[in-house]
């Protein structure tokens, strides 16, 4: 069982500096989005193994030793850390998970915050970089809009339903700012 003050002391110095769409929210939104995405897999049992992927999720890709070794500190074999740190690498957005747990993290993080979430953190992630509206709609268009995908069936509809909402939205925008 995850003592969970340690490992909230062990991963807060990670997003403490993150803007507010990447920092400590973000991982208890993915959170909230597999625990949704689990009750179509009542084979997923590990708990544990869900929790750890997404609270490394967000600086797995940087300090995969710093994971491996607190993993060590709190006594986990070694092919369960393996477990724990592949299965936070498949939950990045541009990884193809191969393991049904990567694949629920995965969507998780596709899908966190629901229909309304692409955009609000691309416009929140957009002014935090210090871009302008243009240059986030332009990035908007260029690498969110019609990018990713989901692999669980459960989690396709609902990414579907944000993509289409945010070309609505984009579209609705993008005519409001024209000059009259």
């Amino acid at each position: 069982m995850i003592h969970m003050p340690s490992l909230i002391e062990f991963v807060t110095p990670y997003y403490i500096n993150k803007d507010i769409m990447h920092n400590v929210s973000h991982i208890e939104r993915m959170l909230q989005s597999a625990k949704k995405l689990l009750i179509y897999y009542p084979e997923i049992t590990d708990m544990d193994l869900i929790t750890y992927g997404c609270y490394f999720h967000g600086f797995i890709y940087l300090r995969e030793d710093a994971v491996r070794e607190y993993l060590a500190n709190q006594g986990l074999p070694s092919d369960y850390i393996d477990t724990v740190v592949r299965v936070s690498w498949e939950s990045q957005k541009d990884e193809v998970p191969e393991s049904l747990e990567g694949k629920l993290l995965h969507d998780a993080h596709r899908i966190e915050g629901g229909k309304t979430y692409l955009i609000v953190k691309s416009l929140c992630t957009g002014t935090a970089r210090g871009q302008t509206l243009e240059e986030t709609l332009d990035y908007f268009e260029t690498y969110v809009l019609g990018q990713g995908q989901c692999y669980l069936p459960e989690a396709q509809p609902i990414y579907l339903e944000m993509q289409q909402f945010a070309k609505s939205f984009l579209k609705d925008l993008r005519e409001g700012l024209k000059p009259a």
